[in-house]
């Protein structure tokens, strides 16, 4: 099932043999929006395959495509549709790699298991985002923080590993500060406008939302807040400390189906050009992975974009969109983010990281 315990061991005999290997993936919680968002990602995914699809006690034992109200495109994979459904438990497990797309509350109690019995849990669950020792990784962004791998295996005695990626808010704004940590980055405001896909499946009443702005989503603010610090801080002596960055945001849901949009305003610690700001967004490198984007932020510099109608869909929801870039002083900006919440923001997010630990040698 795992892995290497050195970052980067045997990274260039992996480069070479990725493209003819496969790997058997599982998923849990595989038919709430994430988990069919996953299903949808991984079909005919040229390393990973799907042979296990973990769901609720009432659904063990049906065929994927009977039971699942299947909402995130036209029709369920044909690969998937008589998989059967098989209990959380990592006896039934027929995988190398387990994609979670659980409740965070279940997701503490349930990945666990499947780490210690040696399984490689690549998670979209809150539940240990902020554990000392388990990595919160952008692969475009920390990706040295897969050492905490390590530090997590021996801590816990677990054979396999916990990694995971941001929540769906926070990694969008997250990608577009990276660019700026070179400019001396001091503090951020951000307001965001959130698709009711972020909600899950059924959400948010019709009746609360149209005609609406629901101006608060539990929890949200914190993580949005608190994720960016980690993912931005330097790993030293086996921990990461976080970057010295002051972030205040507020929270919001819209009557948008996909894409969060996020309003962003930065002071920086010296003067700032926009066009260097421009550079530096257009210059943040794509990763030779399978579900890298050809551009990881994309600049639409124009008076009306982002849309999320018009720009989630971007590199295959995998980008970031920036636009309407204004200097507000000589040391602060403003800018619109917009990234496809539960591509970029999810599932994807947790493809793209079992990508990264492929290539670095983590599975094998």
């Amino acid at each position: 099932m795992v892995t290497n315990s050195q970052f980067g061991e045997s990274k260039n005999l992996n480069r070479l043999q990725t493209s003819a290997m496969r790997y058997k993936v599982g998923i849990l919680g595989a038919t709430g929006m994430v988990g069919q968002k996953f299903v949808q990602l991984l079909s005919n995914h040229p390393w990973f395959e799907i042979t296990t699809l973990m769901a609720s006690e009432r659904r063990i034992g049906k065929k994927y495509g009977e039971e699942v109200d299947w909402i995130v495109s036209s029709d369920v994979p044909k690969e998937v549709r008589d998989l059967e459904m098989v209990p959380m438990d990592p006896k039934y497990a027929d995988a190398d790699i387990v994609f979670s797309a659980l409740p965070s509350d279940v997701a503490r109690q349930v990945e666990p298991k499947f780490a210690k019995e040696g399984f490689v849990v690549a998670s979209n669950a809150s539940a240990f985002r902020m554990e000392e020792d388990v990595p919160l990784v952008i692969p475009e962004v920390n990706p040295d923080h897969l050492k905490l791998i390590d530090v997590q295996r021996k801590r816990r005695g677990w054979d396999g590993f916990i990694v995971t990626n941001p929540n769906c808010t926070a990694i969008m704004l997250t990608i577009s500060l990276k660019p700026l940590m070179d400019f001396g980055l001091r503090s951020v405001r951000v307001a965001t406008m959130q698709a009711l896909s972020g909600a899950g499946y059924p959400g948010v009443p019709s009746l609360a939302i149209v005609d609406n702005v629901i101006p608060f989503i539990k929890g949200e603010e914190e993580k949005v807040e608190s994720e960016p610090l980690k993912i931005l801080g330097k790993l030293e002596n086996g921990k990461v400390i976080p970057a010295d960055i002051d972030i205040s945001a507020s929270c919001h849901r819209v009557p948008v189906i996909d894409g969060h949009l996020e309003a962003v305003w930065v002071k920086f610690n010296r003067n700032v050009d926009i066009e260097e700001v421009i550079t530096a967004f257009e210059s943040l490198r794509p990763l030779d992975l399978p579900t890298s984007p050809d551009k990881v932020i994309v600049v639409r510099n124009e008076i009306d974009r982002p849309q999320p109608r018009l720009d989630r869909d971007t590199g295959k929801g995998m980008s970031v969109v920036v636009g309407r870039l204004k200097k507000v002083k000589e040391n602060e900006l403003r800018y619109l983010v917009l990234g496809h919440n539960t591509v970029r923001g999810a599932a994807g997010a947790s493809i793209l990281n079992a990508e990264l630990m492929v290539k670095e040698g983590y599975i094998k």
